[in-house]
């Protein structure tokens, strides 16, 4: 019997292992799910970040890529405004020179020049003027239309008698001219009043 009390004593003891362990158990498993929630914590916080990151650089992109086509599309436009104002004063020198054609021939009309003179002077310029309209120069017709400062100028006024030629241009004294939809010189012009 003796030997069945100790087999007793020992069964408590055992017991209290076992308990022991299964807390240890229990412990050691509440660590882990402890250790697992604070990396899933920490890689959602991972994560957040990451994905914030990719965000700033997605837009940093795209701000580069509008700031690249702005760039693209103003450095063209200037090209062809340089084009085109290298142009304008090219025939804007030239016009002093198209005007002494015209002076030329309305003074050999005038007096008794050869029909050779008259002649050669109106083939050069018409070829003058021909190259300069290629170029696209336009004349500004202003005659008999309402006087308008977006293309003349008004040298001089005259009085009329009948009020449907008050405020219309009634001569012009120098030509003026327009270059791609843009005047280069103004028409000036006699106004009736």
């Amino acid at each position: 019997m003796k030997h069945n009390k100790d087999f007793k004593k020992n069964d408590k003891p055992e017991e209290k292992v076992g308990e022991k362990a299964q807390e240890q158990q229990e412990a050691a498993q509440a660590q882990a799910e402890e250790q697992v929630a604070d990396t899933a914590a920490e890689t959602a916080d991972a994560l957040a970040e990451a994905q914030k990151q990719a965000a700033e650089a997605q837009d940093k992109y795209l701000r580069l890529a509008a700031e690249f086509d702005n760039y693209r599309r103003r450095t063209s436009k200037e090209k062809l405004d340089l084009v085109k104002s290298a142009g304008e004063d090219i025939l804007k020198g030239m016009l002093p020179v198209l005007d002494d054609c015209e002076r030329a021939i309305k003074q050999l009309e005038q007096t008794e020049a050869s029909t050779f003179e008259k002649e050669g002077t109106g083939l050069i310029y018409n070829k003058l003027l021909s190259y300069m309209k290629s170029c696209g120069l336009e004349e500004i017709e202003v005659v008999g239309k309402e006087f308008d400062t977006d293309f003349a100028e008004a040298v001089a006024q005259l009085p009329v008698e009948d009020s449907k030629q008050k405020g219309t241009v009634l001569e012009v004294i120098q030509k003026g001219y327009i270059l791609g939809g843009k005047v280069i010189r103004f028409a000036k012009v006699v106004v009736g009043v």
